[in-house]
């Protein structure tokens, strides 16, 4: 099979990229555009393998993913915008990439008939929820530019099933770590500060709560979906581990080797969602998806890979404009 990834070059798709290249014998062509978040290093293991094709280019740009995408059999579609506090401060680049950029691709996808088209989306689409979890039905309700726009994209390739159907699948997931994350999410951002001496700013009370899933198992139900998804479908992938805030910034603390004294707290983020959680029965009965990486494991290796690859991150992070602690 000849895979389309876009925004291979990211945190998420980058991990997706060396499993499909390293575990199967598909050929993959990486569609990014590499802004601040994209890295060509997240790429190097794979980057010299004969299966590997990669373009540099922007999603929005109908005239190369019109030429890039024949002979492709299925379209993996990490490529977005993702950072809430960005999208807050600017909304139009998430609306133009989440929401134009999605209609580019599949429009291209459509035209020159390609199998399957995976969206790959977020559980920020459903707002909050104060308790039990979200199943795939749940009404759309999103907080922040970042998350409409994403909820814009889900809606535009399902109704491109609905309409022509097209075979389109959609996973929504919960907050990813892992090794290869840009520093302006929490946990690389916290573990590089705690890292290097500084302190580390923590929005409102700490109470915000968050599900956590290593990225390794998010691609492993992103492939599932992939081969053995139903058309027209969405499914959630999850991790398990539910964290305040708070709880989160004590488990990296101890990790860095660090007390609160690190710790500063800022004023809330606008529209902040306060609780986010998802139902992983559909895909769990349907797919056999679970989570492999206990929370505890998949951290400790997290922050070692940081505290052991810093030529990765500093050059390129710096100090992230305005750090996000909720995402």
């Amino acid at each position: 099979m000849r895979i389309l990834v876009t925004g291979g070059a990211g945190f998420i798709g980058s991990e997706f990229v060396r499993g499909l290249l390293t575990r199967r014998t598909d050929r993959v062509t990486v569609l990014d555009a590499l802004t601040y978040a994209g890295n060509l290093a997240n790429l190097a293991p794979v980057a010299n393998l004969p299966a590997f094709d990669f373009i540099q280019a922007d999603i929005r740009d109908a005239e190369t993913v019109e030429q890039v995408m024949p002979g492709h059999d299925a379209v993996v579609h990490f490529a977005a915008e993702s950072h809430v506090d960005r999208s807050i401060a600017g909304a139009t680049p998430f609306v133009t990439t989440n929401v134009l950029g999605t209609q580019v691709l599949l429009d291209a996808a459509r035209r020159h008939g390609v199998g399957r088209f995976v969206h790959v989306s977020t559980d920020e689409v459903y707002g909050s929820i104060d308790s039990g979890a979200w199943s795939e039905d749940q009404p759309l309700d999103p907080s922040s530019p970042y998350s409409a726009s994403k909820a814009g994209s889900d809606l535009l390739a399902l109704a491109c099933h609905r309409t022509h159907r097209m075979d389109v699948v959609v996973t929504r997931c919960s907050n990813n770590y892992g090794p290869y994350q840009y520093r302006e999410k929490l946990i690389p951002l916290f573990v590089t500060r705690l890292l290097t001496g500084e302190q580390v700013p923590l929005y409102g009370d700490g109470g915000n709560v968050r599900e956590w899933l290593h990225v390794a198992d998010h691609c492993r139900g992103i492939e599932l979906a992939l081969d053995r998804g139903r058309p027209g479908e969405i499914y959630h992938i999850g991790g398990g581990t539910e964290l305040t805030n708070r709880e989160l910034v004590g488990r990296l603390l101890a990790a860095c080797g660090r007390d609160w004294s690190a710790v500063r707290h800022v004023e809330d983020r606008k529209g902040h969602d306060r609780r986010y959680a998802l139902s992983v029965e559909k895909i769990r009965n349907e797919l056999g998806y679970a989570p492999q990486v206990s929370f505890d494991e998949g951290l400790a290796a997290t922050v070692a890979w940081y505290r052991d690859n810093p030529d990765w991150w500093r050059p390129r992070g710096g100090t992230p404009e305005k750090a996000v602690v909720g995402a």
